[in-house]
């Protein structure tokens, strides 16, 4: 595994009961992630790549196999363990943004912060982050004073803010018209170039796909052209 390795995933499976029947989400699936890629994963509804991201972002474990995680073991860590290290090393941008309705942009971005316990400097590193997205004069508005872009940038901002190993975006331009759209990709993109970010996209869009560095494709469980 190389140095400079972010991701490596290892024969990962994992499994969900359901009643009586065993649905096999993962199928053996290895890759890696080096630092400064931008990946897409794409593949239609039910290949698994929800089960997939979930797992890359420390929201799951896998039933099987080695997830290694900048460096970190992650695979079978407690509940306790696994919330500190995507705290610590996962961004999330969501479609839906998820930001919380009655705080400022400023006090959402503050978020992984507060998580991590962190008091000194808080409030001027979401302050810097919202500069770095193009929101210095909106740092003390609310969702609802922002368009869906603008949402979007702040979700983007609380994603960098603590520095993570890597930035997971499930469908990033999902819920924006196009040309906000584009912006978002482009503001990703340059973050990429000028931080070195490492940039996982959960798509359905090719042409978000097109953008990136290489697309990893889920048929079944298993990446496409896997036996």
């Amino acid at each position: 595994m190389s140095s400079e390795t972010v991701i490596h995933a290892e024969e990962l499976t994992k499994t969900y009961q359901m009643g009586a029947v065993q649905v096999q989400a993962l199928r053996g699936v290895s890759f890696e992630i080096c630092s400064g890629e931008v990946v897409a994963i794409m593949g239609p509804s039910g290949s698994g790549k929800s089960t997939l991201m979930n797992i890359l972002g420390c929201l799951d474990r896998p039933s099987s196999g080695e997830y290694i995680l900048d460096g970190e073991r992650v695979s079978q860590l407690n509940d306790d363990r696994l919330a500190k290290v995507r705290n610590r090393s996962v961004g999330f941008v969501f479609q839906s943004f998820n930001l919380l309705n009655r705080a400022s942009a400023l006090t959402n971005v503050e978020l992984p912060l507060r998580y991590a316990g962190q008091r000194k400097g808080r409030r001027e590193q979401a302050r810097q982050a919202l500069e770095s997205v193009g929101l210095a004069d909106r740092i003390n508005h609310h969702p609802n004073e922002l368009s869906g872009g603008q949402q979007q940038r702040v979700a983007i901002a609380r994603a960098l803010v603590n520095n993570p190993a890597m930035i997971l975006a499930d469908e990033p331009t999902g819920n924006l018209d196009s040309t906000s759209g584009k912006e978002i990709m482009e503001l990703l993109l340059t973050l990429n170039r000028e931080r070195s970010t490492t940039l996982i996209i959960v798509t359905h869009d090719q042409n978000v796909a097109s953008q990136t560095h290489r697309i990893i494709r889920l048929i079944d469980g298993r990446l496409e052209g896997a036996q």
